[in-house]
């Protein structure tokens, strides 16, 4: 019997042990992170809701139950009990019955209603109809990715199981060293912005953090060939964790599979939702410029199938010596930042990802509340001495100005934003001040992904700042269904008609101006004196959209920066806000680490430029007496 095998027989002598004597367990096993108690008697377990507590308290794992499938009632008939447990609010839209699991899955408008006061009403589900409940949200505004990955999840459960039955069995695997360190290398993003990709290992286990690529660039890539990473196999990686989907941090996690890579992959659910949207799109910006793209849509959707999703908090076993709690980072929708626990309390590591501590629009301020952090990984995109970003109120105040003043010539305002967090705060700031009075009522064009990744949003909201939340619940407060708002859907020829028509205003990507559709608006607008260009996120070293924030004004039409021969002369007006950006500026940075308690030991400054990485590292130093570095790419530090 191997050493799983006889952990489970132990940990099922354990449930045994402490449920009732005419309580039926018939299987137990491990799906990924997770043990899973089959049993023919789902409802004793639902009508004591302290069982599966106590149970996940003396195991100290997490704990799911599923009814043996022996013991189920026809779909049919559950589906009538079920509804009639629900409450009529709800909304339910859909019961998804899986035998195999035993498993309902309840799509509702609001799911917090089918889940009830402290989980009361899906207890009651179990106890009614015997089925075991899981609830996902109907999407207020129609997704097609959130419909797309449900339904490939959907057919493809019989090998997802498999999938996690045998990661389950990799996390809870047998000790094998003795030895005791943690090293982390560096394999991109190090005094520069982008190819995010990190590995910490220990004598026992490998994890890859991020894996993306550098904009404004088609070949650099991180190191992923390097011993420490793929170079000694892809599967001596036991699991990649993602701290968001922005494409300099995911959009080369899918060639790990194409590469060979068969493990997990851990995030949050919508960042496993946009990761499958912007790489889709990746690859399809590659084949309209004619780049052979690094893989193709099936590693995306192999992406998705491996992916295990986690909510912020959850401490979650990822291999024998490491547990991982992903918490908010406040950048985007979903984004983490990935903390570490290492041994029997050995050690623990925090990486960043990309942070925003304060409050926005959009999303409560970063979490840097710890039990322990050893060593930082932190971000330093916006680390530099000089690095201050306006306060959001006046940014707010001059994009309206310069708003007002764009329509008042009769030009319109070009905005080109990240699909993916700027355009959905954007869109809040501008859906109020219209609403106030503060600018005109003009049709705000939606173009590229941003309608569909504003869909996403909406998705999930609670994964938004508290009174967002509460505002999305409801269709006549929802701000992201504002009438002002069109979707553009028909190509080149409706952005035409949107340009030649009154005065607009135009959220499209690309927000670095790499690609997309935010030339064929400059094709129609560019050369209006009297329209404005108004950059609110960062731009990135090497990007089109930085150089014309420096001044450049001939623009190559046929793909960024992809030296294409067709030039447009840029005639209309540049401006640039501050304040928008998803990632916190120096003041917000030293904020973060100043009231972290306890303080972390050392901090690895990183994604940043160089000067921005040492600037920070320097501070750091000076202000808290802490060790910093600011590493360059391929160093790999030991702790412990």
């Amino acid at each position: 019997m191997s050493a799983v095998e006889k952990r489970l027989e132990e940990m099922r002598a354990t449930v045994e042990q402490e449920i009732p004597n005419d309580v039926t367990i018939t299987e137990v096993r491990y799906e990924g992170p997770e043990l899973v108690i089959y049993t023919r008697d789902p409802k004793r377990f639902a009508s004591d809701g302290d069982l599966v507590r106590q149970l996940a308290s003396k195991l100290r794992k997490r704990i799911t139950v599923r009814p043996d499938p022996a013991v189920l009632s026809r779909p049919e008939q559950a589906r009538e009990e079920a509804l009639e447990v629900i409450p009529d609010d709800a909304g339910v839209t859909d019961l998804d019955f899986h035998i195999d699991t035993g498993e309902v899955v309840i799509e509702a408008e609001k799911p917090g209603i089918v889940i009830g006061r402290h989980g009361a009403t899906l207890r009651e589900i179990t106890k009614q109809v015997g089925w075991t409940p899981e609830v996902v949200r109907t999407p207020p505004l129609e997704s097609s990715t959130v419909k797309n990955v449900r339904n490939f999840l959907k057919q493809e459960r019989d090998e997802r199981r498999d999938i996690l039955e045998r990661v389950g069995r990799q996390i809870h695997r047998e000790e094998m060293s003795d030895d005791q360190w943690v090293r982390i290398t560096t394999l991109g993003c190090c005094r520069e912005v982008g190819r995010a990709s990190f590995i910490i290992s220990t004598p026992e286990t490998r994890v890859l953090v991020d894996c993306g690529d550098k904009p404004g660039s088609e070949d650099e890539v991180p190191y992923l060939q390097v011993p420490e990473a793929l170079g000694a196999g892809p599967n001596t990686i036991d699991a990649v964790v993602l701290t968001h989907a922005h494409l300099d941090h995911s959009a080369l996690v899918p060639l790990l599979f194409k590469y060979g890579y068969d493990g997990p992959i851990y995030t949050t659910e919508p960042t496993r939702d946009l990761m499958g949207l912007l790489t889709l799109d990746y690859l399809d910006v590659a084949a309209k410029e004619g780049r052979a793209p690094p893989y193709d849509s099936a590693m995306v959707r192999e992406t998705i199938k491996h992916t295990i999703p986690l909510e912020y908090g959850n401490v979650t076993d990822i291999a024998p010596d490491i547990k991982l709690t992903l918490h908010n980072a406040g950048h985007i929708l979903g984004s983490a930042i990935a903390h570490f626990h290492v041994g029997d309390g050995l050690y623990n590591v925090a990486f960043s990802g990309d942070i925003h501590y304060r409050d926005t629009r959009l999303f409560n301020g970063a979490v840097n509340d710890f039990p322990r952090v050893e060593t930082l990984v932190l971000e330093s995109t916006y680390g530099g001495r000089n690095d201050y970003q306006t306060d959001q109120e006046d940014s707010e105040r001059k994009l309206k100005k310069v708003i007002r003043d764009t329509l008042e010539r009769g030009g319109d305002v070009v905005i080109p934003a990240f699909a993916v967090g700027r355009s959905q705060e954007i869109m809040l700031v501008l859906e109020e001040a219209m609403r106030n009075g503060d600018i005109p009522e003009v049709p705000v064009h939606l173009d590229g992904m941003i309608w569909e990744a504003t869909a996403i949003h909406t998705t999930y909201p609670e994964y938004l700042r508290d009174d967002l939340r509460e505002r999305i619940f409801h269709d006549d407060t929802n701000p992201f269904l504002a009438e002002q708002f069109n979707h553009i859907d028909a190509g080149d020829d409706e952005r035409r008609d949107a340009a030649d028509g009154d005065p607009c205003i135009v959220l499209s990507t690309s927000g670095m101006m790499e690609g997309g559709p935010i030339f064929s608006w400059l094709e129609q607008i560019g050369t209006d004196p009297d329209s404005t260009l108004v950059f609110v996120g960062y731009q990135a070293q090497g990007t089109l959209g930085q150089r014309i924030q420096r001044g450049r004004r001939d623009i190559p039409l046929g793909g960024g920066s992809r030296g294409r021969s067709n030039n447009l002369h840029l005639e209309m007006q540049v401006e640039t806000v501050d304040g928008f950006s998803g990632h916190a500026d120096r003041q917000g940075l030293e904020n973060f680490v100043r009231t972290m308690n306890p303080r972390p030991e050392k901090v690895l400054c990183v994604h940043g430029d160089e000067s921005s990485t040492q600037d920070l590292s320097s501070a750091l130093y000076h202000e808290f007496n802490m060790r910093t570095f600011a590493p360059k790419n391929l160093e790999t530090f030991r702790f412990v």
